[in-house]
């Protein structure tokens, strides 16, 4: 499970001590509302489901898989659904060369979700070989469904604006740029990362 709102708000606390436009902005705009996504399977292939499409159109889409597949959407089941029963969904054909490629590691067990690696990267490695998840998408899962502390997804175009925006800067950062910014934060990154989606629209900063 995802980071939870006392680990967030003590993470924070803990950079805003020595980051003092960190701590302004808790201050005009509050401490964020955890992400919370399920452990597993599903919620990577909610990933996928979810890519370049609206939230309505991915819900609409994971509806009718369950509909068609079963509840959760079982990975067995999806391996063994034909091309235009998964399109009839609302798959693409890619998007179901993703879904497969999950499904085959899941079900083969060349992909353990329930023991992925301590070190974040060695885990960011093991996600990538799921076709259709690139480093974001891993990032992302290991943030909101495992709860890693220090994951810092710099290439989110939210997360550069918002820390932006938090730190006064009169033009979004680069991705290398915060990540060399973060590394002081050290191991509360993922406690920022949340707060930057909350501060990207937040009309107060």
């Amino acid at each position: 499970m995802g980071l939870s709102a006392q680990t967030i708000r003590e993470g924070l606390d803990v950079v805003a001590a020595s980051e003092p436009m960190i701590a302004d902005a808790i201050q005009r705009v509050g401490y964020p509302e955890p992400r919370i996504r399920e452990r597993g399977y599903q919620t990577l292939l909610r990933i996928i489901v979810g890519q370049q499409v609206s939230v309505a159109a991915a819900a609409s889409v994971w509806n009718k898989l369950e509909e068609e597949l079963g509840p959760g959407t079982p990975a067995e089941a999806l391996l063994a659904s034909d091309f235009d029963v998964l399109r009839a969904c609302g798959l693409s054909r890619q998007k179901q060369g993703y879904a497969r490629s999950l499904c085959e590691l899941v079900t083969s067990g060349g992909l353990d979700l329930s023991h992925l690696p301590e070190d974040d990267e060695d885990a960011i490695s093991q996600l990538v070989q799921i076709k259709g998840i690139g480093r974001w998408s891993a990032e992302i899962y290991l943030l909101f469904a495992e709860g890693r502390p220090d994951i810092w997804p710099a290439g989110d175009l939210a997360v550069q604006v918002g820390l932006g925006k938090i730190l006064g800067m009169e033009h979004r950062p680069s991705e290398s740029e915060i990540r060399a910014l973060a590394e002081s934060w050290r191991p509360h990154r993922g406690s920022v990362a949340i707060f930057t989606w909350h501060a990207y629209a937040n009309p107060a900063l």
